[in-house]
């Protein structure tokens, strides 16, 4: 894309200053980095409160010879920064935005409200225990780009996964105060197959790494993830029996026709299916119990976009109606549109050619979704890395259900058994401890679990950092 005469003229200068530091010094590499890691400190972002830490975005180009940029956003821990782990926090879709949904409105520092102007302190984000990096990806979510329009038709989980993976390597470069650092990454939704995959390629690639390209992987956790096909439609299913959702001669019909391990179904499985997603049609799939969004009702979900051939193939996957403030979505995605934002933040230098919009309008195409990531998971439970998955009880979409039913897969042993958990005397959840995995839920809580049970969201992700089992006493 064109630049034009007014970012042009500054980026000469600047380009001119680092060439010559690059040159009085003869230090090619840290300069340009230290310099970008500088211009990057974001300051006097509209309506952001005041706090004592730092924050930095902006654009890290993934490789010499392509032409893709991927978004960051990343905030140092509230205290204790050299001591503190850093997590890399991953939305799904496939297509939507960590920063819109994970940072500005579930775990991030600043949360965007009704009111656009100023940003809401959130006392129970998740800097408070880690150092927290959001990123944009791939190419064509949020403020990610790419300069080869044939980038977006490539799109996939194994591009998705090496493209994150570059962002690392090139992200520590400039930050190596970072390097020594446990890492970590967590992620929902789809995220069950962004984490685990970009974890296998860490750990792999970590066989063979220098020094430079060695990253101190440390686990992950993911929280009602998309993890194995089957047994998520299952329990799909079952979740909306057991929560009145759909009927009994429904549930029934379901169950005799349709066989989710194959992609040919009968005519009653297709027909019984649609009626299953019309039963959603009302409420909000994500939260069953939040109300919905009626300001933009009709509003497609591009939250839906990855599912099942099963429930993908109806129209009315796409339709349902989805939001929990119940309309924080359109409220972040007006705020990162702000040009003032946008200057702030050091993003859409390029001027993309579309709105910032949470889930991608660009990505129409995804090309490769193993139907599960178990043995992905199992390899990495076998390696020794801390595995913990979660789920919020009230999500219809990843419900705990189907959790359930794909964790069972493992065929992994018990090492403590089906218990509450407590945060502040009352109950947050169940957990169950396995050999190399811990499996929680969370009470009362949807799809996006920091959302509604943002006290019990923090405690458990400061538990899955320090490997202390959740608290199983009241007091």
């Amino acid at each position: 894309m064109a630049i034009s005469r007014s970012v042009f003229l500054p980026f000469l200068i600047f380009f001119f200053l680092v060439s010559s530091l690059r040159l009085a010094h003869g230090r090619l590499g840290s300069y340009s980095e230290d310099s970008l890691r500088e211009a990057d400190i974001v300051r006097d972002l509209p309506g952001q409160p005041a706090v004592t830490f730092r924050h930095y975005a902006g654009y890290v180009k993934l490789r010499p010879e392509d032409e893709k940029a991927l978004f960051y956003w990343f905030f140092e821990a509230e205290k204790g920064v050299e001591e503190k782990p850093l997590v890399l926090w991953l939305n799904g879709g496939p297509g939507c935005s960590s920063i819109a949904y994970g940072a500005a409105q579930e775990l991030g520092p600043f949360l965007v409200r009704k009111n656009q102007t100023k940003l809401e302190l959130n006392k129970f984000s998740w800097n408070k225990v880690a150092n927290l990096l959001f990123l944009e990806a791939p190419v064509g979510v949020g403020f990610s780009y790419t300069n080869k329009t044939e980038d977006l038709s490539k799109l996939g989980d194994r591009v998705t996964a090496e493209d994150s993976y570059a962002f690392l390597l090139k992200w520590f470069e400039r930050f190596p105060s970072f390097k020594s650092h446990d890492f970590y990454i967590a992620g929902e939704s789809y995220a069950g197959h962004y984490v685990p995959q970009l974890s296998e390629l860490i750990y792999e690639r970590n066989k063979q790494a220098s020094n430079d390209s060695h990253i101190n992987f440390k686990g992950f956790m993911i929280g009602n993830a998309v993890i194995n096909d089957g047994t998520d439609q299952i329990g799909m299913i079952e979740y909306a029996w057991s929560h009145a959702i759909i009927s009994d001669e429904l549930y029934h019909h379901i169950n005799r026709e349709c066989n989710f391990k194959s992609d040919n179904q009968t005519n009653i499985c297709v027909s019984s299916v649609k009626s299953f997603l019309q039963a959603y049609s009302d409420i909000d799939i994500y939260s069953i119990y939040s109300p919905v969004c009626l300001s933009d009702y009709e509003r497609t979900s591009l939250r839906l976009l990855a599912a099942p051939r099963s429930f993908s193939q109806h129209d009315l996957w796409h339709k349902l109606p989805s939001g929990y403030d119940p309309c924080t979505e359109d409220y972040a995605e007006k705020y990162f549109n702000r040009e003032d934002v946008q200057k702030a933040l050091h993003a859409n230098v390029t001027k993309l050619l579309y709105p910032y919009t949470p889930c991608s309008d660009v990505i129409n195409k995804w090309n490769d979704s193993p139907e599960t990531v178990l043995p992905i998971i199992n390899k990495l439970i076998k390696a020794g890395l801390r595995v913990w998955i979660y789920s919020g009880d009230t999500d219809g979409r990843v419900p705990v259900t189907s959790t359930r039913y794909s964790v069972n897969e493992l065929k992994l042993k018990v090492k403590r058994g089906w218990k509450a958990w407590f945060v502040g005397g009352q109950v947050a959840g169940w957990v169950v401890e396995y050999e190399g995995l811990t499996l929680a839920t969370v009470r009362g809580a949807g799809h996006q679990v920091p959302v509604i049970a943002p006290e019990q969201s923090l405690s458990l992700f400061s538990h899955f950092l320090s490997a202390n089992s959740l608290p199983t006493s009241r007091f």
